[in-house]
């Protein structure tokens, strides 16, 4: 499908411990002390503000409080993009994270949670150059318009869409990123190593390229849409298991007292 109707590790997988030595956790040293196992407790008011001002968001069910697997993102950009994952999406492909983004300072300049809206398999090679951005257009262009009908084919229903769109039928985000007078900049780009169980034996590598774009919603406040296309280069070391998708994930801000990891 095209670009306009697109819609709609922490080194590498860990190398084996020599003989004799005591294994350490490959999750240490995390934003926030996270690590694979910990339990996250968000608050619900920043949820209940953004549904009722008309977000995308899925607010988190009883079980979305475990972390099952943790990455770090290495992106052309100072600082560190960390993602702590509550559901990883690999079967259903409906991803629910914690976003840490810690600037070149070491501090953490941003919490965002995360939950996947839509994800597509581009299928010719114009799609994927649309994707990764490298024709200079698509992602990293200016805006990013979501249509009331896509939302519809990957069933929202009326109730949702009628507090999404009003009486409109597309909403836009516009890109976080670069100039806001540059028509198209390019998407950042990096690598995820992704870590499923604390000796790193499991967990999935990948290229990315990412682009953030953000509306403001009626009543206030922010809402992010997060478009990444993710290149699979090996899955628990398995360097057979390669694909492409672009995944469409919706964020909103937390403050970080709003946020504790245990």
């Amino acid at each position: 499908m095209g670009w306009k109707d697109a819609f709609e590790y922490m080194r590498g997988v860990a190398s084996k411990h020599g003989a004799g030595t005591q294994p350490r956790r490959e999750d240490e040293g995390l934003p926030l002390g996270a690590r694979i196992g910990s339990v996250v407790n968000l608050q619900q008011s920043p949820f209940i503000r953004a549904n009722s001002n008309g977000s995308l968001i899925s607010l988190p069910t009883p079980a979305d409080t475990r972390v099952l697997a943790v990455s770090q993102i290495k992106l052309n950009m100072a600082g560190g993009l960390y993602r702590y994952y509550l559901a990883k999406g690999d079967v259903d492909a409906k991803e629910k994270f914690l976003q840490v983004f810690r600037n070149g300072q070491g501090e953490i300049a941003e919490l965002m949670y995360c939950t996947q809206l839509a994800r597509v398999v581009p299928e010719t090679a114009e799609d994927q150059d649309a994707y990764t951005g490298v024709s200079g257009s698509g992602l990293g262009d200016k805006t990013y318009r979501l249509w009331r009908e896509q939302l519809g084919d990957i069933g929202l229903d009326e109730a949702d869409l009628d507090l999404v769109f009003g009486d409109g039928d597309s909403i836009d985000y516009w890109r976080d990123a670069g100039s806001t007078d540059a028509e198209f900049v390019a998407p950042f780009s990096g690598t995820e190593v992704r870590l499923d169980d604390a000796s790193g034996s499991q967990g999935l590598k990948q290229e990315m390229y990412f682009m953030p774009y953000v509306r403001e919603l009626k009543g206030g406040g922010h809402e992010y849409l997060l478009i990444t296309t993710e290149i699979i280069a090996s899955v628990n070391g398995d360097t057979s298991q390669r694909g492409i998708h672009v995944d469409f994930v919706i964020g909103i801000p937390f403050e970080q007292e709003r946020v504790v990891i245990q």
